[in-house]
C-alpha cells in the first residue's frame, strides 16, 4: 500500500499503526493484548451509558456504532469501521465489555464476528446477572 493507493485523510497514519505496526509488534497474541488493552481504554475514557459509545467511537475513528439488538444477558452492536477487512476489533470489543461491566456491574465478555465483505462487524456482549463484578 502506498500513499497514492488511499484516500489521503487523517485516519491514513491511524491505518499504518493499526494494520501494520501492532500486528508486527504483537504477533500472534495481537487478538488478546488488543482485548485487555480495549479493556484499559475504557477505565481511562470511561462513559456514563452504552448511548454515548457511538460517539465515542466516532470520534476515535472506531467507525460508525448502532444498537442491533438486546435481551436481558445479551447486547449486539453493529459496526460499520472505516475498513474491515484484515483487521483485528478486539480493541472495541473489550472497550464495549468493561463499559457495560463498570455500568451494570456484572462481569462482561465480548466477541465479535468480521464481515469483510459488507464492511461490517457485529460485536455481541454477554453477562450473567449471576456474576457480579
Amino acid at each position: 500500500m502506498t500513499v497514492t493507493d488511499t484516500e489521503f485523510n487523517g485516519q491514513f497514519g491511524y491505518e499504518i499503526i493499526r494494520d501494520h505496526v501492532m500486528p508486527d509488534i504483537l504477533g500472534k497474541h495481537e487478538a488478546d493484548i488488543l482485548y485487555w488493552a480495549g479493556k484499559s481504554l475504557a477505565r481511562k475514557f470511561p462513559l456514563f451509558s452504552l448511548d454515548e459509545a457511538p460517539d465515542f467511537f466516532r470520534q476515535a475513528n472506531f467507525g460508525e456504532l448502532s444498537l442491533d439488538r438486546t435481551s436481558k444477558d445479551e447486547i449486539v452492536f453493529q459496526l460499520t469501521p472505516p475498513k474491515a477487512d484484515q483487521r483485528c476489533f478486539k480493541l472495541e470489543a473489550g472497550f464495549l465489555a468493561q463499559q457495560k461491566q463498570k455500568i451494570d456491574g456484572f462481569v462482561t465478555e465480548a466477541h465479535e464476528e468480521v464481515f469483510p465483505k459488507k464492511n461490517r462487524v457485529l460485536i455481541t456482549l454477554k453477562w450473567d446477572l449471576r456474576d457480579k463484578a
